[in-house]
């Protein structure tokens, strides 16, 4: 096939609010060694792009400066090296960056097949949530089967991948949630859901037993709630701080209880463990997907060129499930 040589992406134009994202012509992109050029038909919104848009998140290097890190489409060309996908082969990728374009690259052992009889759209809402809760609360986090386990932020992309994973584990969900809407989608998707306006999650952990594990978004005065709504030997993992990263915490309680705290970011770790992350998504969740377990929920679609009002939209935070980019 013949690619063109330009396309339409969005550019961040200064650091600031979803107005300071424009639509711009660039170069298409080349793939490199071992790398997938894709031909975008949707693009995942997710918080780091707004952190990132904000001037709060530098891409990483070698990296487009374009936001995006989550796509689906279709493989346009291939880089030297790359043998185990072929032109016209329909992927869904985690990327570096650039996903706000209509072609973008990625280390081909990055990209993942779509899900068979799942459409373009939901499969750009899996990379970077299915990555995310996948290597935090399984290979960073031990979840096992018949564990107690708390996600913050339950209606949130990664919240409701968490739920749906988790339950497909085996584990026993709560999830908390702002509001009686996004309390039900929680529910729906069967977790105990804690609104926290009306209800304290440490009472209901502590009621309970407490949690074996904890995935925090929020940070900030969460922290010192989750050690004291975690059991025994409970772990607890940050992948946000949306309330902040400092608090004042009661260390002997993680020492008396053997209390373990960790957390990542994604984007900074290196093209080996995103490889590895995507060979267990490939053996583990993709067969929970293939039979009816976990399914992306999307809450709003945008054209490209509306990326402004899809960051809008996910900075009320009023949400329920992803915000995806129409590029196609």
């Amino acid at each position: 096939m013949t690619l063109p040589l330009q396309m339409t992406a969005i550019e961040i134009t200064a650091p600031g609010g979803p107005e300071v994202l424009r639509p711009v012509t660039r170069a298409v992109p080349v793939p490199g060694y071992g790398e997938i050029l894709i031909e975008l038909a949707y693009a995942g919104v997710n918080r780091p792009d707004a952190l990132q848009r904000a001037g709060a998140y530098k891409a990483p290097p070698g990296a487009s400066d374009l936001p995006g890190l989550e796509c689906a489409g279709t493989v346009a060309a291939l880089g030297p090296g790359v043998s185990d996908w072929a032109v016209g082969d329909a992927v869904c990728a985690l990327l570096p960056g650039g996903g706000y374009a209509e072609y973008a690259t990625c280390p081909a052992t990055h990209a993942l097949p779509v899900p068979a009889g799942m459409d373009l759209k939901s499969a750009a809402c899996l990379p970077e949530t299915c990555f995310t809760v996948w290597s935090n609360i399984v290979m960073r986090g031990g979840l096992q089967a018949g564990e107690k386990f708390l996600v913050h932020g339950g209606s949130s992309g990664i919240g409701t991948t968490a739920i749906q994973i988790a339950r497909a584990l085996g584990a026993r969900v709560f999830a908390t949630a702002g509001s009686a809407e996004k309390c039900a989608a929680c529910a729906a998707l069967g977790a105990t859901a804690i609104n926290y306006r009306d209800a304290d999650f440490v009472d209901v952990l502590r009621a309970e037993g407490g949690a074996d594990l904890i995935l925090d978004m929020v940070g900030g005065s969460y922290i010192a709630r989750n050690i004291k709504a975690l059991a025994d030997d409970g772990r607890m993992v940050f992948i946000a701080f949306l309330e902040g990263p400092k608090a004042e915490i009661n260390f002997a309680q993680v020492m008396l209880r053997r209390l373990t705290i960790t957390g990542a970011t994604l984007r900074p770790q290196s093209d080996a463990a995103k490889a590895e992350i995507a060979r267990q998504l490939r053996e583990q969740v993709w067969p929970m997907i293939a039979a009816g377990k976990l399914h992306p929920i999307i809450d709003s679609t945008y054209p490209l060129a509306e990326a402004a009002a899809a960051h809008a939209r996910m900075e009320t935070s009023a949400h329920i499930g992803k915000i995806v980019l129409r590029v196609r």
